[in-house]
C-alpha cells in the first residue's frame, strides 16, 4: 500500500513513526488556530540534453525536506527545513507558532488519532530510474538526431531531451488527515530548425505520462515508436511552416482542434475558477456561482482522477483524494476549485485542488486535468459550416487577465479555414478576445474529446505543477485575429 510504503521511506530512515508526527502537530494547536500540517518529501529526478549531436548536459538530482504549515483566518505561517528528523521538525512547528502568534483564550485543543486517508491508484509506484539504464537513454536521444537528419535533409539544427522524476510525499493534519502519494512522471521533447530556399522554420513535439520511460519505446502512430513520431511530429510542423503564409486580420470565426489548443481553455477559464482569486473578488468569475458564463452546450471539468495523466493526484497535497468537479456545467458556473484554507473561508469544502511545488511552497487552488466535455457535433461538419476563418490547432503561449478575462494567445501552428476546407498555414496568428464573450460564442461544439501529450505544466505564484489541458473540435463564432495578411476571403 502507498502509505505504508512512503512511511517506511520516509520516517522510519529518521527514526520516527506516525505518532511522533501525531505529537508535533499537537504543538501546534493552541487557541484560535484553525488548522496545522507537517508535510514531509522525498523528491528524485534526472535528465538530459542532446544539441547537435551531443549530450551537452545531465543532471542526478535528490532533494528532500519537511514544511510545516499553521492556518488561523487569513493568516497562513509555513516553516521549512530541508532535514527531515524530529528535532528539525520541532524547530519549524516553534518557528510556526512565533509567526503565527493568535490572541484566542481557552483550553488547548486535542489531536486527533491520525486516520489514513487514500486515493484510488491512478499511476505507477515504480520509479522511472529502474526501467531503462542511462545508456539506453542516451542511446534514444542520439537515435532520434539520427532519424531526423536521415528523414529531412533540411535540418540545420536538432535538439531533444528526455526527463525523469519520482515524488514522495507523507502528510499529516491536525483534523486527524494522514494520506501519502507516490508520483512518477517522465518526458521528452525534441526540436529542430529547418532551412529551404534561403527561409528558416521551427517544429517542436514530445510528451509525457505518469509512468515509466517504457511509454516512449511504445507504438503511437504508423507503427513508429513514441520516440519517433515525437521526430516525425516536429519535422511535419517545421516543413508546413515553410509553406506559410501571414496570418489575416480582424474579427472572424475561429475553429480550435481537439487537444492541445484546450491551453486556452486552461487559461482564459480554468485560472478564473480557482478559489483564491474568486474570494479575493480579483476573477472575472467571483459571485458568479450559478450564473451564465458560456454557451449552454459547454460544460468544463476538472479531473484529478484520471488514470496515467500526468496532471492528476491519487491525494492532492493536502491529502485530500483528486475527484471529478464540474465547473461549468451547461454554461452555468457550477463549482469553484479549492483547497482546504480558501475553502474554509468561503465556507466550503476542499475539492481537491491543493497543490505544491514543494514541501518550501505553500498548497494553493490549482488546477489538475481541465478540459471542455464533448458535444454532439462531428468535428468536419464544424470545419464546413465555416466560411472564412482560421483552424488552430496549437498554442506557442499566451496572457491572461483573469480578473477581467482579457487574453492573447499567440498560435503555434493554424490554417486557413476557406469555403469550409482547411487550407494553407498560416504564421503570426493571435487571438485577441475576453474570455466570457469567447465562451458565450461558442456556437458547435465537437464530437471528440482529445487531450494534450502530457507536457502541461502551469506557473502560478511562482509555483510550477504538471497539469493535464483538453477539449473538444470548437466553433467560436467571433474572435479578434491578429496577423499581417488582411481579412480573410478579401
Amino acid at each position: 500500500m502507498v502509505l505504508e510504503r512512503v512511511t517506511d521511506e520516509i520516517l522510519h530512515p529518521a527514526q520516527m513513526d506516525v505518532e511522533v508526527l501525531r505529537g508535533l502537530l499537537g504543538e501546534m494547536l493552541r487557541p484560535g488556530v484553525d488548522y496545522a500540517d507537517i508535510y514531509l518529501q522525498n523528491d528524485t529526478s534526472e535528465g538530459w540534453i542532446l544539441d547537435e549531436g551531443i549530450i551537452k548536459s545531465g543532471h542526478f538530482d535528490i532533494t528532500h525536506g519537511v514544511g510545516v504549515r499553521s492556518i488561523s483566518g487569513e493568516k497562513c505561517c509555513l516553516a521549512h527545513s530541508n532535514v527531515i528528523n524530529t528535532d528539525s521538525i520541532r524547530q519549524c512547528v516553534r518557528s510556526v507558532r512565533s509567526a503565527g502568534r493568535t490572541q484566542g483564550s481557552g483550553d488547548p485543543l486535542v489531536m486527533p488519532v491520525l486516520s489514513a486517508v487514500r486515493g484510488a491508484e491512478l499511476y505507477s509506484q515504480e520509479s522511472p530510474m529502474g526501467g531503462l539504464d542511462n545508456d539506453s537513454k542516451i542511446r534514444l536521444l542520439q537515435e532520434m538526431d539520427r532519424y531526423a537528419r536521415d528523414k529531412c535533409p533540411w535540418i540545420k539544427q536538432f535538439n531533444a531531451s528526455v526527463s525523469g522524476s519520482y515524488s514522495t510525499f507523507l502528510v499529516a493534519a491536525s483534523d486527524g488527515t494522514l494520506a501519502a502519494d507516490i508520483r512518477p512522471r517522465v518526458t521528452m521533447r525534441c526540436g529542430l530548425v529547418v532551412e529551404k530556399d534561403g527561409r528558416r522554420e521551427r517544429g517542436s513535439s514530445g510528451g509525457g505520462m505518469a509512468g515509466g520511460y517504457s511509454f516512449f519505446l511504445e507504438e503511437n502512430e504508423g507503427d513508429a515508436a513514441r520516440y519517433l513520431y515525437y521526430v516525425d511530429d516536429a519535422i511535419r510542423q517545421a516543413m508546413l511552416n515553410l509553406e506559410s503564409v501571414p496570418a489575416p486580420a480582424g474579427s472572424m470565426t475561429v475553429v480550435l482542434a481537439s487537444g492541445k489548443a484546450g491551453v486556452l481553455i486552461h487559461e482564459a477559464v480554468g485560472h478564473g475558477l480557482e478559489g483564491d482569486s474568486c474570494r479575493l473578488g480579483t476573477s472575472l468569475f467571483s459571485g458568479l456561482m450559478g450564473q451564465k458564463v458560456a454557451s449552454e452546450i459547454c460544460s468544463v471539468v476538472d479531473d484529478g482522477s484520471m488514470p496515467s495523466s500526468t496532471g492528476s493526484c491519487s491525494v492532492d497535497d493536502e491529502g485530500t483524494p483528486g475527484r471529478r468537479n464540474v465547473l461549468i456545467e451547461n454554461g452555468l458556473v457550477s463549482s469553484f476549485m479549492y483547497d482546504r484554507h480558501n475553502a474554509r473561508l468561503c465556507g466550503k469544502t476542499t475539492t481537491g485542488n491543493g497543490r505544491r511545488m514543494s514541501f518550501s511552497s505553500l498548497p494553493i487552488p490549482r488546477m489538475t486535468n481541465t478540459f471542455m466535455l464533448p458535444g454532439k457535433s462531428n468535428p468536419q461538419d464544424i470545419i464546413s459550416s465555416v466560411e472564412h476563418g482560421i483552424y488552430a490547432v496549437d498554442f506557442a503561449g499566451g496572457q491572461v487577465d483573469t480578473a477581467n478575462g482579457q487574453f492573447v494567445f499567440e498560435a503555434q501552428e493554424a490554417y486557413l479555414l476557406e469555403n469550409g476546407k482547411i487550407g494553407a498555414p498560416i504564421k503570426g496568428a493571435t487571438l485577441i478576445g475576453n474570455a466570457l464573450e469567447v465562451m458565450n460564442g461558442i456556437s458547435m461544439v465537437g464530437n471528440d474529446l482529445a487531450f494534450d501529450p502530457g507536457l502541461g505544466s502551469c506557473g502560478k505564484q511562482g509555483q510550477w505543477v504538471p497539469v493535464g489541458i483538453g477539449i473538444p473540435t470548437l466553433r467560436l463564432d467571433s474572435v479578434t485575429v491578429g496577423g499581417t495578411g488582411g481579412m480573410p476571403g478579401r
